[in-house]
């Protein structure tokens, strides 16, 4: 079977503080996994029981993480798009972060394996 995990990207071009950046990875890991949880409850459980493994990667751009949108709706793969609230250093409704998956690897892979390591 499939090795199961998360994927989660943050924004490096708004120049977040390392705990903004903590926060809104959070944001988008709790809010994808609890999609998951209601709409593939045997992904979401094999990634629970696993050690529940996720990647935090760069997107350098809006636009990179919207082509990424894109492609994760095509292809109907699970994820949550993160809007900041505005209540600390970024206007309301700005797009931070994106939490996809828990979904399987190879797939996963297909779509963000060639970013980098945030």
């Amino acid at each position: 079977m499939d090795e199961i995990k998360q994927v989660i990207l943050i924004r490096t071009d708004l120049k977040m503080s390392t705990g903004k950046k903590c926060a809104q990875a959070c944001h988008a890991s709790v809010s994808a996994s609890d999609l998951v949880r209601t709409k593939n409850k045997k992904n979401w459980k094999n990634w629970k029981n696993t050690g529940q493994k996720k990647i935090v990667l760069k997107a350098k751009s809006l636009e990179m993480l919207q082509d990424i949108l894109k492609e994760l709706e095509k292809q109907k793969i699970p994820h949550f798009l993160v809007k900041d609230a505005g209540l600390t250093q970024l206007a309301p409704g700005t797009i931070t972060a994106l939490g996809i998956g828990p979904h399987p690897s190879s797939e996963l892979d297909k779509i963000t394996g060639n970013l980098e390591l945030l």
